[in-house]
């Protein structure tokens, strides 16, 4: 098969269905950069949950005098020194715990002042109405309920908090917008696909002539089909390149400029370019294979070679 005719024939089949072409180039790169939206998203919360549950603790917070006045967990009265020393030699007595941190009233009520300290509620608070606690590091964030039944209840106790449960509602949030992303990628490439097809069932028929001498004169049926799924490949890759481009952009003004969210959120490690590049083969072979697969499923129903 010369390479020429091929070309030529790319050539002629997207110039006269310059309108299709356009939307095939449109939809696929809208559908593959949602694509590789997706994938990134879904790395950058793997990213997030190797950071943030690295760093997470388990609290167990003490009984202080307004607790033991107003709270059934604290009806005993406030947490007493013995009370502490057996809850933290406890503690250090579980294999699944790897380091146990004091924290005591003013300590607590400093760090509340520094994340609160504009509240209005801020000026009401003293230090006296905080509660000690100790700020537990698990070898395995899993392992929480390890902690939350042997400390909840316990005299002393007013409650065991895990850091864990208010990450998982944010990563929730995070997988839910990636689901939903990837639903209107699946409806944006079906709308691909039947453009795809219908652009490659106009050209055929546009060509009809041309395939038929082709036909008479004892042509393969590969060596007509050719051109057409060559065509929808062309299209296809000129997609995949702009969803590469799209992908490149928006991870540049997103994180790195523009909006400077690397900056501007210095607590979220977010991905790095490493993350994009290994995406883009795979972005570009679906662009390519996708619709040369499906011009050829179409050729076969539609061009009766």
């Amino acid at each position: 098969m010369r390479a020429q005719f091929v070309l030529s024939e790319i050539g002629v089949g997207l110039r006269r269905n310059l309108t299709m072409t356009f939307a095939v180039i449109v939809s696929v790169a809208l559908s593959l950069a949602l694509f590789g939206g997706s994938l990134l998203m879904s790395d950058q919360v793997g990213k997030m949950k190797g950071y943030w549950y690295d760093k997470i603790n388990v609290s167990i917070f003490l009984c202080n005098k307004n607790n033991a006045e107003s709270d059934p967990q604290c009806s005993k009265g406030a947490v007493t020194e013995d009370q502490k020393k057996a809850i933290l030699a406890d503690l250090k007595k579980m294999p699944v715990v790897e380091k146990v941190t004091y924290e005591s009233q003013d300590e607590a009520y400093k760090h509340y002042k520094e994340q609160f300290g504009d509240s209005p509620l801020a000026s009401a608070i003293t230090p006296d109405q905080m509660q000690e606690s100790y700020r537990i590091k698990l070898k395995d964030p899993q392992q929480y309920q390890v902690i939350a039944s042997a400390f909840n209840g316990r005299d002393g106790v007013y409650s065991v908090q895990d850091q864990k449960d208010i990450l998982d509602n944010l990563f929730n949030l995070l997988n839910g917008m990636n689901w939903a992303a990837r639903m209107v990628m699946a409806l944006m490439l079906v709308v691909a696909l039947m453009l795809i097809v219908n652009t490659v069932r106009v050209s055929a028929f546009s060509r009809r002539r041309e395939t038929g001498i082709m036909r008479l004169v004892g042509a393969s049926g590969f060596y007509i089909q050719a051109p057409f799924i060559a065509e929808a490949a062309v299209a296809g890759l000129i997609g995949g390149v702009l969803a590469c481009a799209f992908l490149a952009i928006g991870r540049y003004f997103i994180i790195d400029h523009g909006l400077d969210l690397a900056h501007k959120l210095t607590l979220v490690n977010f991905i790095g370019w490493d993350a994009v590049l290994t995406k883009l083969p795979l972005i570009l072979a679906t662009s390519v294979l996708m619709p040369a697969l499906a011009a050829f499923i179409a050729l076969r129903k539609y061009l009766k070679v």
